[in-house]
């Protein structure tokens, strides 16, 4: 096999082609080095890689197979990680020039049970600055590989160009107000978010503490369970991640969505939607329907103000996690994530509380509605993937945080679960993406009823062309 086909392979399939002995994970390590170093240079989906870590790794799983020991599902695969998980003996920035020479002493809880279980470590994966919403200036900004000139979604931005460009199997992102969706949105890969909680974050750069959640980011759904299944859980490290039991995310039946039930707010999932995006959500949720959901037609709660009130609460939060640094090294600061830090020492404790308030509400109204659904489909943004240009054009329109925002903080806010995959195309052939939620700790069903549509559709087989 080339490096190429190789790299097209998805996690599952190396996972068992290299259990089978059909492929060996040094092989496969040295391709996806090759192709790093042949395509990065002109993606930068990478903050740094770590060869000489990877080689060993490698080798080290080879040898353990040959001696009859597999450490675990992902034993020999090469992934990839957002540089906010702390790395052992690695450099961990979170996008910031600032921790450029941060070298943590441990792994955070998420890289040790990649390790645990068997993966390779190609690297750390670029982002924007502490995963809020604009990388640094000093920041080389990864490069969508279906277009040059399209967004690469925030801030999960190296991982979804790394997932989408065969740069490696499978990636982990952050989602605080979109970070996991925008980008598997924009690079055409499939993003789980899971339930608050549901994932430690231990050893994770904190933006928004209450609002972080640490989540799979594959080229199917299928991966997604298989990285979500090693990654979840119970940690003493994370008193705030779930005691809840981690399932067996490959069980299901993946050909019939038979007695689901999915709820579905036409008003909410189509108006002031790209037709593109309308016409791609719209047909998958009638191929759901054709492999036997329910579509049950609802009114979701209305969303309008507790996306406004993001941007404040995020503030409030991420002033808490960066009050070491901010403001005393504020010229350090990229202009954006200096605007939000400010903002959260400006707003008071009565802010916080209206906003906490308003946040429950809203979460119980979700639990409400999930009690007589299953699954809710929505996009994942109302565009089709939008060009940097068009980004920075919209930022400085009236509502423009309320209309990006309005599929994906809102599942932050709550906590529930999503799932995010290719759904179509645009006439110019940028990929357009749908949207699942769930109820909290239903990871399971959302994983089920995309292998389910992956199975029967090949938009998440789409590939960009970086390889002629």
């Amino acid at each position: 096999m080339t490096d190429d086909d190789i790299a097209w392979l998805d996690l599952s399939t190396v996972a068992r082609m290299i259990r089978d002995k059909k492929l060996s994970a040094e092989q496969v390590t040295q391709a996806q080095l090759r192709r790093i170093a042949r395509l990065d240079p002109y993606l930068h989906a990478y903050a740094r890689v770590t060869p000489e870590l990877a080689l060993a790794q490698a080798r080290a799983a080879d040898q353990r197979q040959a001696q009859g020991q597999v450490l675990g599902p992902l034993h020999g695969v090469p992934i990839a990680v957002k540089d906010l998980c702390w790395t052992a003996g690695i450099a961990t920035a979170a996008g910031m020039p600032i921790y450029k020479d941060h070298v943590p002493e441990e792994d955070a809880t998420v890289v040790q049970r990649l390790r645990e279980a068997g993966a390779v470590l190609l690297g750390k994966l670029q982002m924007t600055e502490s995963a809020f919403s604009a990388h640094h200036p000093l920041t080389v900004v990864p490069v969508n590989p279906w277009d040059a000139a399209g967004w690469t979604g925030v801030s999960s931005s190296g991982s979804g160009v790394a997932t989408a460009s065969g740069l490696c199997f499978g990636s982990l992102g952050t989602d605080t107000g979109g970070s996991i969706r925008f980008p598997s949105a924009a690079c055409g890969v499939t993003g789980l978010k899971p339930t608050w909680g549901r994932v430690s974050r231990h050893g994770a750069f904190e933006l928004a503490a209450s609002l972080d959640h640490i989540g799979p980011m594959c080229r199917t759904a299928e991966d997604c369970g298989l990285v979500l299944g090693v990654i979840a859980g119970a940690d003493p490290k994370d008193p705030t991640a779930l005691q809840a039991a981690v399932p067996d995310y490959s069980a299901g039946d993946i050909h019939s969505l038979a007695g689901v039930r999915i709820g579905w707010d036409a008003a909410y999932a189509l108006n002031d939607v790209e037709p593109e995006v309308a016409q791609a959500v719209q047909q998958t949720l009638a191929a759901l329907e054709k492999l036997g959901a329910q579509i049950v037609p609802m009114e979701l709660p209305q969303v309008g103000e507790l996306v406004e009130s993001w941007v404040p609460h995020c503030a409030i939060e991420a002033a808490v996690a960066h009050t070491h640094t901010f403001p005393a090294r504020r010229a350090e600061y990229g202009p954006m994530l200096a605007g939000l830090l400010d903002l959260g020492h400006r707003l008071t404790a009565t802010d916080y509380q209206r906003m906490l308030l308003q946040r429950a509400t809203h979460t119980g109204q979700l639990n409400a509605v999930l009690m007589q659904v299953d699954l809710i489909m929505m996009p994942a943004m109302p565009f089709a993937t939008p060009s940097t240009e068009r980004i920075a054009n919209l930022r400085q329109e009236p509502g423009y945080r309320r209309r990006l925002s309005r599929y994906t903080a809102p599942t932050d806010m709550s906590g529930h679960p999503t799932l995010t995959f290719p759904a179509g195309v645009t006439a110019t052939g940028q990929p357009v993406a749908a949207q699942l939620v769930a109820g909290h700790l239903n990871e399971g069903l959302l994983v089920s009823a995309g292998r389910a549509f992956q199975a029967a559709t090949q938009w998440h087989l789409l590939r960009p062309a970086l390889d002629a």
